[in-house]
């Protein structure tokens, strides 16, 4: 099984791992995307106005744009610990235990405008790239990112779970086959109509994910996850074609 979490656009600071290593990282099949995508924010680096506004970036957090001149020196810290935000939140990677943190490093990837996607466990630094984000000349995200990333998801057998948002999603598709599928987290009214969520979404989705890391199954197909949402008391129902509906109740978002 794995688990594909979107990012988060906030990133905590520090860490105490070496400088990025991308030999270092899961899904090698996307290390040459991703000197590529490292040099395009390189180059985007050079005048820090001109890339605050690439960002999309506020004079608040302008400052964000200078944590890219110094990617591949600054330190690292696991991509599961790096991420801030809403759904890691509620995640709460800090307060896992070590069998749910070495389930997460085999079973759980990050989505990344940067890298692709990474393994939960991979030593990552702090930087700032969106999916929307503009890039100099006439490189873009999706030009760089959609060959090599839906190729290296469609390697991976068994149960694919994506939680991406989709923006993240469209930069690589996960496989359209069986036993891969998207989650969209939905609240239900008193008559049983469903209605997707924004903010809450997040939160959902991180409750869930931690949900399943404290599990710790290996789920071999959807049939299979749906039998333990069910007897774990959470409401995950088959939705449109190719995906699933983690189901909130309204009470709970309002």
């Amino acid at each position: 099984m794995l688990i594909i979490l979107p990012p988060s656009e906030t990133k905590r600071d520090g860490g105490d791992g070496p400088p990025l290593d991308l030999a270092a990282l899961s899904f090698p099949g996307l290390t040459a995307a991703r000197r590529q995508a490292l040099a395009a924010v390189k180059a985007m680096s050079r005048d820090l106005a001109a890339a605050a506004e690439m960002l999309k970036l506020g004079p608040a957090s302008s400052a964000e744009a200078a944590r890219n001149r110094v990617l591949t020196a600054s330190p690292t810290m696991a991509a599961l610990d790096r991420y801030d935000g809403v759904l890691f939140d509620e995640l709460d990677a800090a307060s896992l235990p070590e069998s749910a943190r070495r389930f997460a490093g085999e079973h759980l990837a990050i989505g990344s405008a940067l890298f692709g996607v990474t393994g939960a466990l991979d030593p990552i630094p702090a930087y700032r790239l969106s999916h929307d984000s503009r890039l100099p000349g006439t490189a873009t995200l999706g030009r760089i990112w959609k060959p090599s990333l839906a190729a290296e998801l469609a390697t991976r057998d068994g149960l694919l779970l994506d939680l991406r948002s989709e923006g993240y999603a469209a930069l690589g598709r996960a496989p359209a086959r069986e036993n891969s599928v998207y989650l969209r987290v939905v609240s239900a009214d008193g008559d049983g109509r469903k209605r997707a969520l924004n903010h809450f979404n997040k939160k959902g989705k991180g409750a869930f994910a931690r949900r399943l890391l404290l599990a710790g199954i290996d789920h071999p197909d959807v049939a299979s996850l749906l039998r333990w949402a069910d007897s774990a008391g959470i409401r995950l129902e088959p939705g449109a074609p190719g995906e699933l509906d983690l189901v909130v109740s309204a009470s709970s978002v309002s």
